[in-house]
């Protein structure tokens, strides 16, 4: 498959429309402390660093830190609100890896590379192998990994 240097324009995107390396810019999102505090609630995952902004300094972080899923959570959403979307039939899986910690107020801006495609026993569908990158306010990668997501054709 050709290799491709440029982002993909708006549009719905099937698997016979994509190339390796074929990229979306996902935008980005402000994490706040209200939205840790819903994910908190909503998960019952309370641990001190994510409420308390005291507790997380006496762990030697700077403020409170975001719950990693949270994030991961955000980024699946930008992924779902871009100009340019995947023909999505299902997410098949994440392999993803926790880089730095997401303070309140830090903001992330994600970038997704197509790394691989190839089609499934099912003709009408495939599977696109989408790699992510999400950094911070700063440019320091926080979090990446790998989403396998079932396409149309």
């Amino acid at each position: 498959m050709a290799v491709s240097k440029t982002p993909l324009a708006s549009g719905r995107y099937g698997l016979t429309h994509l190339s390796v390396g074929d990229w979306i810019d996902a935008g980005g999102r402000t994490i706040t402390a209200a939205m840790i505090d819903s994910f908190a609630d909503l998960t019952g995952d309370h641990f001190a660093i994510h409420m308390d902004a005291q507790a997380a300094q006496t762990l030697g972080f700077r403020d409170r830190v975001a719950h990693g899923l949270l994030v991961l959570s955000v980024v699946d959403g930008l992924k779902n609100k871009t100009a340019a979307q995947f023909d999505a039939v299902a997410s098949l899986g994440w392999d993803w890896t926790f880089h730095a910690p997401v303070f309140v107020n830090d903001s992330i801006q994600v970038i997704i590379t197509v790394t691989g495609l190839r089609p499934s026993s099912n003709r009408e569908r495939g599977i696109a192998t989408l790699d992510f990158d999400v950094t911070n306010q700063n440019g320091d990668t926080v979090q990446q990994g790998t989403n396998k997501l079932m396409i149309k054709v």
